[in-house]
């Protein structure tokens, strides 16, 4: 059996961790300290490390922990994984969609998507994990009633990825990697003031943050109930996109990347 837990990081970063008590592999360790401090407090091993895009704020702490722990419970090298189209420090296995690949500390199997956009490598890691379920960790392509911003890629690339999250089973839950989901509601809000799922959503948020609890995981279905990004095909998105950026008779992606420049300068 797996638990999937938040390590807090910087500002608002989780890195995941994904443990069976003993051994914990962890998703886009941008800082060491705090993954060590989760180890520590957890008597657990480092048994493998998973990055899903090339920002430092994902792999920054991979060289630390590496030297911390160059050898994983089974006296071999611990593992770093990630995408294979782009510069990730001390990897051993580049991936892509299509691959999948086994860990053995923990004990468990992970499928790739390519999920280009915000970095142009970006991948997503899918996966059914014993006790915790289907799962998918998405790093900054989709977030909890938002999505990254396209540093690296075009709205067509963002939307042909979100579209392959959306897909997934409405039950699988939404490991992202940042807690934007405050902001993310107050933006989705003005774009479907009417929509009443994301009302009680938005409560259901304030709520959480106000003890100090992560708003993560979401789930896929419930991203596709609030979530603008992606909406953006829905008549009311359209409408509200439309009245925004003064245009009409736009194309899914041309509508999708008009309602990315809003959010870009929502405030």
């Amino acid at each position: 059996m797996l638990k999937v837990e938040p390590i807090p990081a910087f500002q608002d970063n989780y890195i995941w961790a994904i443990h069976d008590g003993h051994a914990v592999a962890v998703v886009d360790p941008g800082e060491a300290a705090p993954v060590e401090d989760f180890l520590a407090r957890n008597g657990l091993a480092l048994g493998a490390i998973v990055i899903t895009h090339h920002h430092g704020d994902h792999q920054g702490g991979v060289e630390a922990l590496l030297q911390r722990h160059p050898s994983g419970p089974d006296g071999k090298p611990v593992p770093v994984v990630g995408p294979a189209g782009e510069r990730i420090g001390h990897r051993t296995l580049a991936v892509r969609e299509g691959d999948t690949f086994d860990l053995r500390f923990p004990a468990l199997s992970m499928r790739v998507l390519d999920v280009p956009g915000h970095t142009a490598g970006h991948v997503a890691f899918v996966a059914d994990l014993p006790g915790a379920g289907p799962s998918v960790f998405c790093g900054d392509t989709l977030f909890a009633s938002g999505c990254g911003r396209l540093f690296e890629g075009t709205p067509a690339q963002m939307l042909d990825s979100l579209d392959k999250l959306a897909a997934l089973p409405a039950e699988t839950k939404v490991y992202c990697a940042h807690e934007y989901t405050r902001s993310n509601v107050r933006f989705a809000r003005a774009v479907e003031p009417h929509n009443p799922v994301l009302s009680e959503w938005d409560a259901r948020v304030e709520a959480l943050r106000a003890t100090g609890r992560p708003t993560l995981p979401t789930t896929i279905g419930h991203e596709r109930e609030v979530n603008p990004f992606l909406r953006s095909r829905e008549a009311a998105v359209r409408e509200a996109v439309a009245v925004e950026a003064g245009t009409q008779g736009e194309d899914d992606a041309a509508v999708f990347g008009a309602l990315r420049k809003w959010k870009d300068g929502f405030r």
